[in-house]
């Protein structure tokens, strides 16, 4: 009991407290909007799912700050095998949602969960652990082929096996982002752009389902479903609820709309639009600032350590949320493609919630232990 308690007096004492306080917030911020945007089913299910999900995620948080996040990096060949592992589990339980087979449905467990969700932060470390290997020659063929063998074989399972392109997205957008802070040199990048116009007939063609090209196309074709009945139904009211709510909203409990169970996800991908509608342009602007403070923390972190594999996995974590936030947010006002992604700590979900605190239980990981290196140097520029 008393090893336990010294545990838990270091964590007070030398975790990131600041960032734990900033996800509470933004949880609880959530189960509020959670609570209005499913009141019509009569139902405390997602509330009591949402809030066993925050306290199972604080107990993470503190476990894996008194984690040296080292010991994982370490082990980078099984944190990779694990992630093709547990993807390939879905060819066995996975249940299909939206079109998409991306969910575990396992007797054991009361709640279904996403392996990409947590396959996140493992590929993050693991990617981040290979480029500090790398290091020196970061820009080598044989450095950059490692690391980008890994995000494409991470891409390729969940495109084939789960079908869910917005997953893929945001493990590519957390590996650009890692490479071009981590020092890899701009022609590659510019070579990779060119391979991508290649081959993007190839993959339009073979692996984007014809629900999710529409999805692509609305944007381009306005003869795609010109009555705003079919493929644009979700976004259309998503607009009508944001409008709604003028600037300071309807009230909460009081949305139109929203009370009126006007679109499917308004508790998970289109919680955003529930929030204008109820708090107006204000309840979204504290929402965005919130998050915004969440990710400058994760950033704030990355960049006090002087240890490179340290900072990338800082960066790769706040890229992260950054691409989550930008989607969700985009496809509620219409401006990007609904691909099924959740806003960070807000929207409904269990492993959502889960794996959120425990990417940033790393986080306090690494700012409970700040490299002692003075000859650490910085992240190895670019020229």
């Amino acid at each position: 009991m008393r090893r336990v308690w010294n545990k838990i007096t270091e964590f007070y004492r030398r975790g990131d407290l600041l960032l734990l306080f900033l996800c509470v917030a933004a949880t609880v911020f959530g189960i509020v909007i959670i609570a209005s945007a499913t009141s019509y089913s009569g139902s405390s299910h997602y509330l009591v799912v949402q809030a066993a999900a925050l306290l199972l995620g604080i107990i993470l948080y503190v476990a894996v700050s008194l984690l040296d996040v080292e010991i994982l990096a370490e082990r980078r060949e099984l944190l990779l095998a694990f992630n093709a592992l547990f993807i390939s589990t879905l060819l066995i339980w996975g249940v299909e949602v939206n079109g998409n087979r991306a969910w575990l449905d396992l007797p054991i467990l009361p709640v279904n969960i996403q392996p990409a969700e947590i396959c996140k932060i493992t590929f993050v470390i693991a990617l981040a652990k290979t480029m500090s290997i790398h290091r020196s020659k970061i820009s080598s063929v044989k450095s950059v082929a490692s690391i980008v063998f890994q995000t494409l074989v991470m891409m390729g399972l969940i495109v084939v096996i789960s079908r869910d392109a917005g997953s893929a997205l945001v493990f590519l957008f957390i590996f650009l982002v890692v490479a071009y802070v981590g020092g890899v040199r701009s022609w590659w990048f510019v070579a990779a752009l060119v391979v991508a116009v290649a081959v993007f007939p190839i993959l339009w063609e073979r692996f984007i389902q014809p629900h999710q090209k529409e999805r692509i196309m609305m944007f381009f074709d306005p003869s795609i479903d010109p009555d705003g009945t079919g493929i644009r139904w979700d976004t259309n009211r998503s607009i009508a609820m944001l409008s709604g709510g003028g600037i300071s909203g309807q009230g909460l409990f009081h949305g139109t709309m929203l009370q009126n169970h006007a679109i499917a996800a308004q508790h998970t991908d289109f919680i955003f639009s529930a929030i204008g509608e109820e708090l107006g342009i204000l309840g979204c602007l504290f929402t965005l600032l919130l998050l915004i403070a969440i990710v400058v923390r994760c950033i704030y972190v990355g960049l006090k350590t002087p240890n490179y594999m340290n900072r990338l996995i800082c960066i790769g974590i706040a890229a992260m949320l950054i691409f989550q936030i930008l989607s969700n947010v985009g496809m509620c006002i219409g401006v990007t493609p609904v691909i099924g992604l959740t806003l960070p700590f807000i929207s409904y979900g269990g492993s959502s919630i889960v794996t959120l605190y425990l990417a940033m239980g790393i986080i306090s990981s690494i700012h409970m232990r700040p490299d002692p290196e003075s000859r650490s140097p910085y992240i190895q520029p670019r020229y």
